[in-house]
């Protein structure tokens, strides 16, 4: 379990390659329980690899990830790294929701079956309570009316926002974001991003990768600027933005502001 002396999340020396271009170059990084990591970079710098690695989607080449307090991927015997069988690192993943670009919703179920799904097939609850839970999800996104919408039938925040509760559905520790409003129309961005500030004041711990720099600002505890598979700059959101230390997050603030 995480602590006070313990993060949520524990990243340490992380390597990761994909063929001969090496995307994560040894990196350290910490989020405490209950606060919001914004990691922001230009395209390529290694941000979702990085997201990607912390829930196992992606396996890591060096370094160790811990979650909760609990070694990801791995389980330590006898000084030795044992890699976990693939039901072993199910039941690790069940406490991280992840919000992807794209919505990955169910196109031939509901809302409200989308959201039903990971508990019903996943933590053997029943249809009954899982659906009383899915409906109060789909309240806490502003969507109690579209329970029995499909996802064709719904706008992209919209669907963006069943995909959130669809992930709280699991009661995840901890929430990653991956450029959640990246793939929205301009004015379907905010309604998204509304939910997720929600969330943060809930005392959710979240691991965001977002352009969104006014979010960063508002709802970030830490600000990381990536570059080329590097942590170049990071700190209080808010600091970092208003007097940015380094060169190369100067030209990107200017790119994207």
């Amino acid at each position: 379990m995480s602590t006070p002396d313990q993060p949520m999340v524990r990243i340490r020396s992380v390597r990761k390659r994909f063929g001969s271009l090496e995307v994560l170059k040894g990196i350290d990084l910490d989020v405490p329980a209950g606060e919001v990591v914004c990691v922001v970079g230009p395209s390529g710098s290694g941000k979702s690899t990085l997201l990607r690695c912390v829930n196992r989607l992606e396996s890591i080449d060096s370094g160790r990830i811990w979650v909760n307090g609990e070694l990801m991927g791995y389980a330590e015997r006898d000084g030795r790294l044992h890699a976990l069988r693939p039901h072993e690192l199910s039941r690790q993943r069940r406490g991280i929701g992840m919000v992807f670009q794209r919505f990955h919703l169910f196109p031939h179920r509901t809302a409200i079956e989308n959201v039903m799904e990971g508990p019903v097939t996943v933590l053997g609850t029943s249809a009954a309570q899982a659906r009383r839970q899915a409906q109060e999800l789909l309240d806490r996104v502003g969507l109690a009316d579209r329970g029995h919408h499909y996802p064709a039938q719904l706008s992209g925040g919209q669907q963006q926002r069943v995909a959130i509760a669809r992930s709280l559905a699991m009661r995840p520790s901890l929430m990653l974001f991956d450029e959640p409003t990246s793939a929205l129309d301009p004015e379907l961005v905010q309604e998204v991003l509304a939910v997720m500030r929600d969330l943060a004041a809930t005392g959710m711990t979240m691991m965001v990768v977002t352009h969104e720099m006014n979010f960063a600002r508002e709802v970030g505890d830490q600000l990381v600027f990536m570059d080329d598979g590097v942590i170049v700059e990071r700190g209080d959101p808010r600091e970092v933005l208003a007097a940015p230390r380094h060169e190369r997050l100067r030209a990107f603030l200017g790119q994207v502001q």
